[in-house]
């Protein structure tokens, strides 16, 4: 901390407070009326100053002017969600120093840290299988059928890491008389809980478009990918109040009145990336002659979530709270198409 104050500045303490909590707040309509509930759930929250003081007879501690270092160290407890930022709750990480001042208003300063709990996708059983999933619908419009519709949408398998590419094939076969338009989406689920209400929010990653299949024609979709952005693992492990899910959807659009049709596939998004997956890039990397003759790795970085910042000021903080508190957390990002290099000794 700075102390410009060319007097010196008193105070009765220097405090460091950490707190990591989960909070929703899930407000629905249910009939004509609205319900509206809160949930919270607290992982750690502790206090402690950071600088010994001997006041003697004193009731003041001065501080000297100048720039002022504290060391600190504080242990996360293990078994915490990752941080996550949402439309009705959050888990949230947070720091905050306070001056105690005894004939002036405290000075507070804030700023939120990023925690990013493990998902080992080598320790789930369905992340390296294949997933698959088919509909047949029938296109109506009034009292006439126009013929069905057939669309799959198969995965070589359901586990990714953040950076990953998803490579996909899609079948359509039109036997209706519309013209259909063709996209893929990568989806985002999260549910909040809070008592006995529920809600959810649906956010779309990423869209890649396809050509449209004629009327009697089939096709077949193959080639594109979608990159896993930065975001949070599946499930949010540790926290009982929100869950987070993935999924790709095959969007299947008739042209005229109609119902979009859709094929969803669920993904696993982890922070440890399958073994099998990475033995296979090496195989891949390997056989390129231009590569460098050095074992590839895998170092993941972190990237800022995909979502943008949240500010963190809540009702307690007030004018005299200072600090970062436009927050972005940052997740495990693993950059595929710049691997690390290790020399084979």
């Amino acid at each position: 901390m700075r102390n410009p104050d060319k007097s010196g500045m008193s105070m009765e303490n220097i405090k460091l407070r950490f707190l990591g909590e989960a909070y929703v707040y899930v407000d629905i309509a249910v009939g004509n009326q609205r319900r509206t509930c809160e949930s919270e759930e607290e992982y750690f929250d502790n206090t402690f100053s950071v600088i010994a003081m001997d006041l003697g007879d004193r009731d003041e501690y001065i501080l000297k002017p100048g720039l002022h270092t504290f060391h600190f160290s504080f242990v996360l407890p293990l078994e915490i969600p990752s941080s996550f930022e949402g439309e009705h709750g959050h888990v949230r990480y947070i720091a905050k120093g306070t001056i105690d001042r005894s004939w002036s208003f405290n000075d507070h300063t804030k700023r939120a840290f990023t925690v990013i709990g493990l998902l080992d996708l080598n320790k789930l059983p369905l992340a390296d299988r294949e997933a698959e999933n088919s509909v047949e619908t029938n296109v109506c419009c009034l009292c006439c059928k126009s013929g069905p519709i057939e669309a799959t949408l198969r995965l070589n398998r359901i586990g990714y890491v953040p950076g990953e590419s998803v490579f996909f094939d899609a079948y359509i076969v039109n036997k209706s008389s519309r013209v259909c338009g063709v996209r893929a989406r990568l989806y985002m689920v999260s549910t909040f809980m809070a008592g006995d209400l529920v809600d959810k929010t649906y956010n779309i990653l990423n869209t890649l478009p396809y050509r449209d299949v004629p009327p009697g024609e089939d096709d077949v979709w193959t080639g594109d990918r979608f990159i896993i952005p930065p975001v949070p693992p599946s499930f949010l492990p540790c926290c009982s109040n929100i869950k987070v899910e993935y999924y790709i959807v095959l969007m299947i659009s008739p042209s005229g009145p109609s119902l979009p049709i859709g094929v969803k596939v669920d993904i696993i998004i982890g922070t440890i990336p399958l073994q099998s997956a990475v033995q296979r890039y090496q195989q891949m990397l390997s056989a390129i002659p231009s590569a460098p003759s050095k074992v590839a790795t895998l170092e993941p970085s972190y990237s800022e979530y995909i979502k943008g910042s949240t500010n963190i000021r809540t009702g307690e903080d007030g004018r005299n709270t200072q600090g970062q508190l436009d927050f972005t957390p940052s997740y495990t990002y693993y950059n595929w198409s710049q691997p690390s290099t290790q020399s084979q000794e």
